[in-house]
């Protein structure tokens, strides 16, 4: 393929191999993401670096007395505003310009933030580079789940991603560890203690920047691009040996070319705005499709993740640990949230991305609930002086913080982040997720904000709250969210065809539209062939469409579509 770098990686593997190597790429953004995530909670206890802030100064034992925790927070919180942003221009840039330019853009706009972060001077400075930073990110966040799940083949899709983001722990991990190794550094006082870890950063997206250009385009994003030649190209080395050809390739570039004409019939061109009210948007429901993604997103922030990270350290003391002791426990929970994301690699694809979030949401809530009456019984324990009793309870309490982070790793970290990029329409599949990035970003400031004001006013009953969400999500996931799994990427139009927003509606007309439209989705889905057995020659796709009523009708299109509008437009 003389249209493709010769130097691609796309000429040298192929299946498997080239999807293992186009996930190492996407999980070193996502490692990234994760370092970025972790590193703040350390260089915040760094004194040289609170002090020259201006929120904070040490007490006599070392200890942080702060003076301004809004302009803590806000230093924190203002990396999300930058995450939205940039995910909003994301995801117009990925859907203009592809996948590969766009990561390589966020990458080096995150090395742009890092560098200022790393010379930062004042909180001024500091507050500019982390939004720059945030910007960086959110590009990043909006377009490698993508990337991953364009390429992945949609039975080992979930897992795929699911991998990526054990990286994404991992780094949380890597950036707690760098920092404790720091915090020995000229007894903490030097700012290299804060300064190194925040350019350490820089490393992974330099690799990233330089090493995109020699990974392949996302089949999809060619062909509707008009560039039908290299997506059939790309597809056939992700899904043929090269020895013997199934025809699995040329039949899933039959599905991808159908779905854009479907779409671009179905819908006229779709901007942010559009998108968020499902203006004109037909029967692909992109309204409902983004409110389904946001509040995904913030539920996983209200689930309890954000306020067990900040409480955690408060039931450690509660439990008798000393400072030291406390650090290497924080380090130990990292690790073991780094290993309980390898469930979820073995089990999305399998239980599918409901009954991954059932069962994380039961759990959580219940350990929650846990976590909150050991903690009460222990801070009553050290007010009543009896400090064998509180150390009893407030291990129990320490159990219940390892207990949540593993469920969590588990399964509400992955799937909120997989299934925006599963479900949106190819045409506009790019901004989509970044409405998942959006909401990501809302329910992350929010709380960032929000959490030491709850856990000051009423303590340990924030976690009851944190419990009740876990109890909430799982009607919400039941009744709004269809299964996405082992499903092709081209059979989503199908599944969110209804004018019903209630998951069994989705299901009955689904099942409807694959009768309709078997060349749309049994090609590459089902392994039906695109060629004609008696011909030799390939077949043509009937008129298509996403409206059931049509197949009653002989398979004329409704008015509404012809005009890209519907009744029900979300």
């Amino acid at each position: 393929m003389e249209k493709i770098n010769r130097f691609n990686v796309v000429h040298r593997f192929r299946k498997r191999n080239l999807l293992i190597a186009i996930n190492s790429v996407a999980a070193l953004s996502i490692f990234f993401f994760g370092y970025d995530q972790g590193m703040m909670a350390g260089v915040n206890t760094a004194a040289e670096y609170y002090t020259r802030m201006g929120f904070a100064h040490p007490d006599e034992n070392g200890e942080p007395v702060i003076t301004n925790s809004l302009l803590q927070g806000g230093i924190v919180s203002v990396y999300y505003l930058g995450t939205l942003i940039g995910a909003l221009f994301g995801g117009w840039f990925g859907d203009k310009f592809g996948r590969i330019k766009t990561i390589a853009l966020g990458a080096a706009w995150g090395v742009f933030g890092a560098a200022l972060q790393t010379s930062a001077m004042n909180h001024n400075w500091m507050i500019c580079a982390r939004l720059i930073n945030g910007f960086g990110t959110g590009i990043l966040n909006a377009i490698v789940p993508v990337w991953a799940t364009e390429t992945a083949e949609h039975t080992s899709r979930g897992q795929f991603v699911a991998i990526e983001f054990t990286l994404n722990i991992f780094g949380v991990a890597v950036a707690y560890w760098i920092e404790y190794g720091c915090s020995f550094y000229q007894n903490g006082e030097s700012a290299f203690v804060w300064r190194f870890p925040i350019a350490f950063q820089i490393i992974p997206l330099l690799v990233l920047f330089g090493g995109v250009w020699f990974f392949p385009e996302s089949p999809r994003w060619l062909c509707k691009a008009g560039r039908e030649d290299e997506s059939r190209y790309v597809l056939e080395r992700l899904r043929e040996d090269g020895i013997e050809s199934t025809g699995k390739a040329e039949a899933e570039f039959q599905d991808v070319r159908n779905i854009v004409e479907l779409e671009r019939k179905n819908a006229k061109s779709q901007n942010y705005l559009y998108m968020l009210f499902g203006y004109k948007s037909g029967k692909l429901h992109t309204g409902r499709r983004v409110q389904l993604v946001i509040w995904l997103q913030i539920m996983q922030e209200w689930i309890g993740i954000a306020g067990v990270t900040i409480y955690s350290p408060t039931i450690f003391r509660i439990a008798g640990l000393t400072q030291d002791t406390i650090g290497w426990v924080a380090g130990l929970n990292t690790i073991t949230y780094t290993l309980s994301t390898l469930v979820c690699v073995f089990t999305l694809d399998r239980i599918g991305r409901r009954w991954t979030l059932y069962w994380g949401s039961v759990v959580q809530g219940i350990v929650l609930f846990i976590a909150g009456g050991l903690s009460r019984v222990s801070i009553d324990a050290v007010d009543a002086g009896n400090q064998s009793r509180a150390n009893a309870f407030g291990g129990g309490a320490v159990a219940m913080i390892f207990l949540f982070t593993m469920t969590f790793g588990a399964t509400w970290l992955t799937v909120p982040w997989l299934y925006p990029a599963e479900i949106f329409p190819l045409e506009v599949r790019a901004r989509g997720n970044a409405w998942g990035v959006v909401g990501w970003s809302i329910g992350n400031g929010w709380l960032t904000l929000l959490c030491p004001v709850m856990f000051k006013n009423i303590d340990e009953k924030t976690l009851y709250i944190f419990a009740a969400c876990n109890v909430i999500t799982i009607p919400m996931v039941y009744c709004l969210y269809p299964e996405s799994n082992q499903r092709t990427l081209e059979e989503m139009n199908l599944l969110f065809a209804a004018d019903s927003i209630w998951n069994w509606d989705a299901e009955k007309n689904y099942k409807l539209l694959v009768q309709q439209n078997p060349e749309l989705v049994q090609a590459a889905g089902r392994g039906v062939s695109v060629v004609d057995p008696e011909t030799g020659i390939r077949k043509q796709s009937r008129n298509l469409s996403l409206d059931v009523g049509a197949m009653k009708t002989g398979g004329s299109d409704s008015e509404d579509e012809k005009t890209g509008t519907s009744h029900h437009e979300a």
